[in-house]
């Protein structure tokens, strides 16, 4: 698993037995990571973007650097296919999606996803343009990619095509998330909680019962059961008080797990929360890195990224 702070990038064994070891850290000019990351080949290797719109592959070749061409910064990451290396890339500002094969570049935009006849209606509660903010994909090809605000978009063909999945889910999506374990269930957390797909996006269900509050932020799957889940709601956008909740029903009812934890939570952010392939759990909660063994059970301190100016140091986790 790799976790972000501000200037450097960090790499840790899914079973969280030893200390995290830095991989990279930024230069100056810009070249920081800024936000998305995806790892590949089973953690062995990432990608992350920097604040010019350069993608960064870290693996046990060394370091590349990939020109987009992306002039808007990018909010999100998907990795289609790893030999060629495809991803889609997501931009924070107009929510545009990019398609990216091979490691030269740069990106080409997706023109029938500029093309949706539902762009017109996202939005932010800002007044801002609305952002890709996460992306997911099933092991046969489908694509969803969050907008907020505007609910999720899907893709049968890896992203050259796309559609609306059904308006029942809520349109202030936060985080989209598949199981590799079943290729049929979506899941969403949202403004009004957490809402569940068996049928890839054709219909939803809202499953909040045991949540403490609705406004949800995170929401990460374990890859071999689709049951469970841990995600993160919170008082609102502002934070002011969040909680770490698990589920291992498919979300029909949550258990709260902030009693395990040793300080306080005011916020926990999309991309704060993750299970590694071998199914132990990870979640940011302040300047902390937190390990979850036992199903997500077992939650104590790991790491403590370093000191740095920010109150929320460390940015994304990529398992």
């Amino acid at each position: 698993m790799f976790i972000a702070t501000y200037n450097a990038i960090y790499a840790v064994g899914d079973d969280g037995n030893s200390e995290p070891t830095l991989v990279y850290e930024g230069t100056l000019g810009g070249m920081a990571p800024h936000g998305a990351m995806v790892s590949l080949s089973s953690g062995k290797a990432v990608v992350s973007t920097l604040s010019d719109g350069t993608l960064l592959v870290l693996s046990e070749d060394g370091e590349k650097r990939i020109p987009t061409g992306i002039e808007d910064p990018i909010a999100s990451l998907l990795v289609v296919r790893e030999n060629p290396l495809t991803l889609l890339i997501g931009t924070d500002e107009g929510a545009y999606v990019y398609r990216l094969i091979g490691e030269e570049g740069p990106a080409e935009r997706i023109v029938a996803f500029d093309e949706l006849e539902c762009r017109k209606d996202w939005y932010t509660p800002w007044g801002g343009p609305p952002a890709v903010r996460t992306f997911a994909k099933t092991q046969d090809g489908f694509c969803y990619a969050d907008i907020h605000v505007g609910s999720i978009m899907r893709s049968n063909d890896e992203g050259i095509s796309w559609e609306p999945v059904t308006p029942e889910l809520h349109k202030d999506v936060h985080q989209v998330a598949t199981c590799p374990a079943d290729d049929n269930r979506v899941y969403a957390n949202t403004q009004n909680g957490v809402y569940v797909s068996a049928d890839r996006g054709h219909s939803w269900e809202n499953r909040i019962e045991g949540l403490p509050r609705r406004y949800g932020t995170a929401i990460a799957v374990h890859s071999a059961n689709p049951d469970l889940l841990i995600a993160t709601v919170q008082n609102g956008p502002r934070g002011g008080g969040a909680w770490l909740c698990r589920s291992e029903n498919g979300g029909a009812t949550w258990t709260q797990l902030n009693d395990q934890l040793a300080e306080s939570t005011d916020r926990i952010s999309t991309g704060y929360i993750a299970f590694a392939a071998n199914g132990t759990a990870w979640a940011v909660i302040g300047k902390t890195l937190y390990i979850g063994k036992d199903r997500a059970r077992d939650w104590h301190p790991f790491w403590t990224a370093p000191e740095h100016d920010s109150e929320y140091p460390i940015q994304t986790l990529a398992a």
